[in-house]
């Protein structure tokens, strides 16, 4: 990076073309947005970064493009996202944090994609997983919880620190019209596991998903199933946790055996029990905070990753929502 001196002007050299398309953005809309919330005025001329304005506004412009260079420099795109999440880091002092979470590098998706954690609250929960053999992940839709919990997963089961994958849910509509819908068990409960082999194909590709199925290395199972069972030398993920009762949840969380982990992960504002049934992950959050081998983390609106109108969404709800009991907290 070179200094102009007092003409208000920062040269920062890029690597090659694909750091600067990632970085700038399709039609330099990145750029835009970062200048947006800097104030700074930022132009890619070929491979280089120009960036102009006060010292203070450029000071700031180059310290995010600085945070985010773990994820430009791989080619990889940034997001509005990645920008709000690294001006948040320096706005609080926590640049440092940030600059180790874009070294934290989880795995490669079947698209190429570097996966890894992008807010540091994620940053956090990818840390409790590794760190914990029990833990809770609670937050609202887009958070990924359950995708990391995956990718985590994955990881371990490639790296032989677990035998076998075990994804779970409840299947809340199965109680009673299971049997009312057509096709086998497995294709009446198929819908329910629909997210967990989503994430399984952007990881491994359906083909090795299948193959992994079939030999039993990968299990993906109603949460019925769990019940009388041991789970030894496993990676255990309950997804849609809020839909447990407390007897469901002590259940399958008795179920853990030597060497295995589990990730509980769900949202307590979009429970589907019936009203006035308590939320198993409400009360195993609650009593288990605090107890040696177990972590409970809380994502927020700021941590989702999908489309933004989905943090919109959320946050527009939150809103409304704002003074409420929420209807979980009654069941």
């Amino acid at each position: 990076m070179s200094d102009d001196g007092d003409n208000g002007r920062f040269v920062l050299d890029l690597p090659d073309s694909d750091a600067a398309l990632a970085l700038a953005g399709e039609a330099e809309a990145t750029l835009h947005r970062l200048g947006a919330l800097t104030g700074a005025g930022l132009v890619l001329r070929g491979l280089q970064l120009v960036i102009t304005g006060r010292s203070t506004q450029i000071e700031r412009a180059a310290a995010v493009v600085e945070l985010v260079r773990p994820i430009w420099q791989d080619g990889q795109a940034i997001t509005a996202l990645d920008l709000q999440t690294a001006l948040g880091a320096l706005n609080t002092g926590r640049g440092d944090d940030h600059a180790a979470m874009g070294e934290q590098v989880l795995a490669r998706s079947q698209r190429g994609n570097l996966l890894r954690p992008r807010t540091l609250r994620q940053k956090k929960y990818v840390d409790a997983m590794e760190r914990h053999d029990l833990t809770f992940a609670l937050g609202p839709a887009g958070t990924g919880k359950t995708f990391l919990a995956t990718v985590l997963a994955v990881r371990m089961l490639t790296e032989r620190k677990v035998e076998r994958l075990i994804l779970t849910r409840p299947a809340v509509e199965a109680g009673e019209r299971l049997g009312f819908l057509p096709g086998d068990l497995q294709q009446k409960v198929d819908p329910y596991l629909r997210p967990l082999y989503d994430a399984l194909h952007a990881l491994l590709g359906p083909e090795k998903t299948t193959v992994l199925l079939e030999k039993g290395v990968i299990e993906v199972a109603p949460l019925a199933y769990m019940r009388g069972r041991t789970l030894s030398e496993a990676f255990v993920i309950l997804d849609e946790a809020q839909n447990t009762t407390p007897a469901q949840m002590r259940m399958v969380l008795t179920r853990l055996g030597e060497r295995s982990r589990m990730v509980v992960t769900g949202d307590t504002t979009q429970v589907d029990l019936p009203f006035g049934q308590l939320s198993g992950l409400v009360e195993a959050s609650e009593v288990l905070d605090g107890v040696e081998g177990v972590a409970v983390c809380r994502l927020t609106s700021a941590d989702v990753v999908r489309h933004q109108l989905v943090q919109r969404v959320v946050e527009a709800y939150a809103r409304r929502d704002g003074g409420k009991v929420s209807r979980s907290m009654h069941r």
